[in-house]
């Protein structure tokens, strides 16, 4: 079935609640309707196998005596399905927690994201989990979202920087206003529900580079700190922070992937996810956040650091 657009009213209109909505449930696709189809064409292959793999573990474990232990049984057969069709190494991650956790990876395919989850699933147990998606993996997962819900894992779309740049709106008109204040409040809604899952002492799970890169640092002016760095990792402790009473640690995860992996999954391939050193909310408070302030790039460095240490330096920058 044809993807359907947004009218010109509805863009101007709608929240972006109920955008998601309409993509979740009703066939929408506001990359298609903002002229960027392609970006939503060449998600749509991974949708169908995460669609499939939904169906599978869902369908086939037995419901049992409550949903919470149907979705418990079919995240345990995920993840063993997953050591075989996705298989990673993942020693050392901590199994429990009373602060809530952010985890930053270096992300150079969509590989790890399988591994991530299965680490996650089979570590961490039942803590709820927030993934930012970027928008035009969103879309091929909306129709999804009440099923990987009961797996415990909370999407929410962002569109990050390199995705506007590719959907090119041309600036002033009424689309690129109304596409402008919808990623605002996609932005506002991940804030929300980070805040909403740190305080039930939850996991997020978020690639500084706001983009699929073969480096931690984007660039060697970037680690040379002649260039600036992407705020992402502190942009979100400076929201969560806002907070007094927020207990939330950043743990700094380096990914190193198979050799000749490709930008895909890597079926079968070997990937070995690498805790760094933690940052505890005490430290981050003490060394590094400044009240007022809308990024902390000597934390951002930082943070880069720790993924980059743990990995050879090709991957540095």
């Amino acid at each position: 079935m044809s993807k359907k657009v947004f009218s010109k009213k509805q863009l101007e209109t709608l929240t972006a609640e109920e955008v998601i909505d309409k993509l979740q449930h009703e066939n929408y696709s506001l990359l298609k309707t903002l002229g960027a189809e392609k970006l939503r064409k060449e998600m749509v292959p991974v949708g169908k196998i995460c669609n499939t793999a939904i169906n599978y573990v869902l369908g086939t474990t037995i419901k049992g005596e409550s949903p919470e232990a149907h979705s418990k049984r079919a995240r345990a057969k995920l993840v063993k399905k997953l050591k075989k069709l996705t298989p990673g190494s993942y020693e050392g991650f901590p199994h429990d927690s009373k602060n809530g956790l952010v985890v930053g990876f270096n992300h150079p395919s969509l590989g790890e994201i399988a591994r991530i989850l299965m680490m996650k699933m089979d570590v961490m147990g039942d803590k709820p989990m927030l993934f930012p998606v970027n928008l035009p993996w969103y879309e091929a997962l909306a129709t999804d979202y009440d099923r990987i819900l009961k797996l415990g894992i909370i999407i929410t779309p962002t569109i990050t920087p390199s995705t506007w740049k590719k959907i090119g709106l041309k600036e002033d008109t009424p689309m690129f206003e109304s596409a402008l204040r919808i990623k605002r409040e996609f932005r506002d809604l991940y804030t929300k529900l980070s805040h909403d899952t740190i305080k039930d002492g939850g996991v997020i799970f978020v690639a500084p580079s706001a983009t699929r890169q073969a480096t931690v640092f984007k660039t060697k002016g970037v680690y040379d700190k002649k260039e600036p760095i992407i705020p992402t990792m502190s942009v979100l402790a400076l929201d969560l922070y806002k907070d007094k009473d927020m207990n939330c640690d950043f743990l700094p995860m380096a990914i190193l992937p198979p050799d000749n992996y490709k930008k895909g999954l890597n079926f079968f391939k070997k990937y070995t996810l690498i805790p760094g050193d933690i940052f505890t909310a005490a430290e981050i408070r003490k060394k590094y956040y400044k009240k007022g302030e809308k990024k902390l790039p000597e934390f951002d460095w930082d943070f880069h650091e720790k993924i980059a240490e743990k990995l050879p330096k090709k991957m540095w920058y």
